[in-house]
């Protein structure tokens, strides 16, 4: 497995604090790579750093090895990098596929044809359509957004990532709020994307992030503390010490 997405020695501070302190990962390709730690470890600054949405203070990324550190988050979008927020981002007046295709709209921009509606463009069209199917949604296309469940919504904002047709997908807490069977949904969902992204997971429920992650990294204090396979982190004793809640 190639990593599409990297980071080395990847800082941000915010006056004197570095909220992600010399974090070097990988993000390869097949794979659900998890972060986890507790609320302040980092993993949703992280997550921003990654998606251009922050400017580091210092270190590199590189996407398919070409550095893109400088790179704004528009350019990264475009360049394969999707990203989902912890906080519902999705315009609920309008219909599930509307919401599908404006977002495919900015991956297929067709300025030269100003004179025909937006809404007609065969390419954008066609991949909302593809990205619905993908998330599980084709049969709700027409339904307005603000109509679906709290997991429906969770599953548009991952249809809406995949009409850019990302190589590389940014989830912060997708799992948030879901019940049981809705949980099973996204982790279905998740597997079944895995084979063609790299999926970078920040996620608080740990009995799922076990479930579904090749690899987990654990943060503490904006510092990688271990980043291994799931069985591996769960034996370490200084992530059972520092966040799964034992004592030495």
């Amino acid at each position: 497995m190639s990593a599409v997405l990297a980071c080395t020695g990847l800082t941000r501070r915010f006056g004197g604090l570095a909220a992600v302190n010399d974090v070097s990962l990988d993000f390869r390709l097949g794979e659900v790579h998890a972060v986890i730690g507790t609320n302040g470890a980092g993993k949703s600054t992280l997550i921003n750093l990654l998606s251009g949405e922050l400017a580091p203070s210092a270190g590199r990324i590189a996407l398919d090895g070409a550095e893109i550190t400088a790179w704004p988050q528009p350019k990264r979008a475009r360049a394969g990098i999707g990203r989902s927020y912890q906080r519902t981002t999705i315009f609920g007046e309008f219909s599930v596929f509307e919401n599908a295709r404006l977002c495919a709209q900015a991956a297929f921009p067709r300025p030269w044809t100003w004179r025909q509606a937006a809404a007609d463009c065969p390419d954008s069209g066609a991949a909302a359509r593809e990205a619905l199917a993908a998330a599980g949604l084709a049969d709700q296309a027409t339904q307005l957004a603000s109509t679906l469940s709290h997991g429906g919504k969770r599953q548009l904002e991952i249809a809406m990532c995949l009409a850019t047709r990302p190589r590389v997908l940014l989830l912060d807490e997708p799992l948030a709020g879901m019940g049981a069977e809705e949980t099973e949904r996204m982790l279905a969902l998740l597997a079944a994307l895995k084979p063609g992204h790299a999926i970078a997971l920040v996620e608080h429920d740990m009995d799922a992030v076990f479930r579904i992650a090749d690899r987990i990294t654990v943060m503490v204090n904006g510092q990688v503390i271990a980043s291994d396979a799931p069985a591996a982190i769960r034996a370490n004793r200084d992530v059972q010490v520092a966040y799964l809640g034992e004592h030495e």
